[in-house]
């Protein structure tokens, strides 16, 4: 059985890289880091935008309430402010979950291969 593979982790994310890693275009991007405050990225001389580890992370609650519960963005910013703590453990619980999903139906590929 092949090990696991480890994801790279960056110090900073390109906001193309960030937009890519959402599927979205990078407009909306842009648009979230506008509507969010708790989104701060790193800004070089050119103004080039550079988005830290919990920037990312940042995204994924934002995602995650606005595409996938279908939430206003009010009503994110609200949710955000209001229990943020609860929110965190219940996407880093839904992310465990669908790793451990992608890995069982790891194993029943081989074990069907065999």
């Amino acid at each position: 059985m092949p090990a696991p593979k480890k994801e790279i982790e960056k110090v900073y994310y390109r906001i193309g890289e960030v937009a890519e890693m959402f599927g979205v275009n990078v407009s909306l991007i842009r648009f979230w880091e506008k509507e969010f405050e708790i989104i701060k990225p790193f800004r070089n001389k050119k103004g080039n935008r550079f988005f830290t580890k919990q920037d990312v992370d940042n995204f994924h609650l934002i995602y995650h309430l606005v595409k996938e519960r279908g939430y206003t963005l009010q009503g994110a910013r609200d949710k955000l402010k209001e229990n943020r703590n609860d929110l965190e453990e219940n996407h880093k619980l839904v992310k465990t979950l669908q790793k451990m999903r992608a890995f069982l139906l790891e194993i029943k590929e081989n074990l069907s291969e065999e």
